[in-house]
């Protein structure tokens, strides 16, 4: 799809219009004047057969070529995707004591860390990646690193605790975000957070509040429900039901241009991470394809040209 990067130059087409109204009028006035004064027997003999229609083209392509030629000015642009150099990853998992359920086998943290390893293992060496655990509260386990074995040794080590700090999961995965290094032109490197929760928020900030800090961050925040609804803990001796907060993820992913999934499996969860591994390796940016319209408008001038003086003789 194109869209303008500078569409106030579209206001140049007024004039093109208004030109091509003075040729069409003119047109029919030097009719009106030449069958008013001109004796038509006479003015047969000594005027030679003009071109009839084809004398009009050359203006017509003059016309579409201005036309075209503004639609260059406006830089019209189309979204392609590139390889990224380099990004920072940061992986939130929830370990609060919901996590301990087995409805998806073996439980749901043993599975979130077999697939958060593999998904780890896969992204591109140049890229950091940082692991933040929440509970009752978040922290950074590992900063953002090239270290792969350091992330996987953290990911398999995490244990459970009481509580849920959705948003504080954010906040501090922000926070790990800075610690990157900047490049040459002191620019961070794009990054992006993937959260992985299976219940409902139960401490710290809200999810809104992490919500609004990461979209005013532009950092994306792709979200993963994970767990079914009729997922049950024991906690002191009582059967507990620990769904899954569906809403409240895919309100985040929505807020912060992140995507939301749903996995209920093991194998569901891989699959995720897979494909949020294929999309990190590229990022969309606009890519200016304003020299196809003036190449267009050059093409269309010179064959107005050409044609006026094949016709007639004259380039006007």
């Amino acid at each position: 799809m194109i869209r303008l990067l500078e569409p106030a130059w579209l206001l140049a087409l007024v004039p093109v219009a208004v030109l091509a109204a003075v040729y069409v009028w003119a047109q029919f006035a030097r009719k009106r004047i030449a069958v008013r004064f001109a004796n038509a027997s006479l003015l047969a003999k000594l005027v030679p057969k003009l071109p009839g229609w084809r004398r009009h083209l050359p203006a017509g392509l003059l016309v579409i070529a201005l036309a075209v030629l503004v639609g260059g000015m406006t830089r019209p642009a189309v979204d392609v995707e590139e390889p990224q150099e380099r990004a920072t990853v940061i992986l939130a998992i929830d370990v609060s004591l919901s996590m301990m359920s087995t409805d998806v086998d073996p439980t749901r943290i043993d599975a979130a860390k077999s697939a958060a390893s593999d998904f780890v293992a896969e992204l591109p060496e140049q890229y950091n990646v940082g692991l933040v655990s929440f509970a009752g509260y978040a922290s950074v386990v590992v900063p953002p690193t090239k270290n792969r074995a350091e992330v996987t040794s953290a990911i398999n080590g995490l244990t459970l605790a009481e509580a849920t700090a959705t948003g504080d999961a954010v906040f501090a995965s922000l926070q790990a975000v800075q610690q990157v290094m900047t490049d040459e032109s002191g620019q961070l490197a794009p990054a992006r957070i993937l959260l992985l929760s299976d219940g409902y928020r139960t401490a710290g900030r809200t999810v809104d509040e992490a919500g609004e800090a990461a979209a005013a961050a532009e950092i994306p925040v792709s979200t993963v429900a994970f767990g079914t609804d009729e997922g049950v803990i024991e906690l002191d001796q009582e059967i507990v039901s620990v769904p899954v907060d569906r809403e409240a993820l895919a309100g985040l992913a929505e807020a912060t241009g992140g995507e939301y999934y749903e996995a209920v499996t093991a194998e569901q969860l891989r699959a995720v991470y897979e494909d949020m591994g294929s999309s990190l390796g590229y990022q969309t940016i606009a890519e200016d394809v304003s020299q196809w319209f003036i190449g267009t408008a050059m093409i269309l001038l010179f064959a107005a040209a050409g044609l006026s003086l094949a016709w007639t003789s004259r380039l006007t």
